[in-house]
């Protein structure tokens, strides 16, 4: 029975995956989540009781790839330079995976601010710490002087622009080739990591 109730939970999820991605959180209704599920309604409240903490268990999903891992790597004694790689390597890696996430997070981001952050401080990340450990190589003078903040920014802009571009990107520098984008993307961890761990180590 256990086996079977993760199985239809996987099917929800899968399905509200699908209808909030093409039309948000307010334009999504319970029923279609259902129909796309090949469910009725009432067992969709039994596992979700609302289209809030449906939502909510989708994103913590998607997040949760990402951001413990962060958290932990974070609180290593790993070099700063080590973390940069495993920072912008972990999140393409969960964008590759989750491909319409961005645009649907920007959108989402904008109409309910209060929700992602929490997620996120929920993770454990703690962006303090981060910048703490940023200062210390600027003050050991392994990395040139440069903000903690802008530095955070610039890595996930970054990494996330090839997503959000991907109709310019794929359809006018590709010429619609998805190959090639594919190729691109796969190839955007190496390059970030270096452009970032060169623009900042002190020479």
């Amino acid at each position: 029975m256990e086996v079977e109730d993760k199985s239809t939970e996987k099917i929800i999820l899968d399905a509200a995956k699908k209808i909030f991605l093409v039309k948000g959180f307010d334009g999504a209704r319970m029923q279609e989540i259902a129909d796309e599920a090949k469910i009725n309604k009432a067992l969709l409240h039994y596992y979700f009781r609302s289209k809030d903490k449906l939502f909510d268990a989708i994103f913590q999903e998607a997040f949760q790839q990402f951001l413990p891992r962060v958290a932990e790597i974070m609180m290593t004694e790993k070099s700063l330079f080590e973390k940069i790689e495993f920072f912008i390597d972990t999140y393409i890696t969960m964008l590759l995976d989750n491909p319409h996430l961005p645009s649907f997070v920007m959108h989402e981001i904008n109409r309910n601010p209060d929700r992602f952050i929490n997620i996120i401080k929920s993770s454990g990340v703690n962006p303090e710490y981060l910048g703490m450990v940023i200062q210390k190589e600027v003050d050991a003078g392994v990395i040139i002087p440069v903000s903690p903040v802008h530095l955070i920014v610039n890595m996930i802009g970054m990494c996330l622009f090839p997503f959000m571009g991907k109709p310019i990107i794929q359809g006018f520098i590709f010429k619609g080739s998805s190959v090639a984008y594919q190729k691109f993307l796969s190839e955007r961890k190496k390059e970030i990591t270096s452009f970032v761990i060169n623009s900042i180590r002190k020479k």
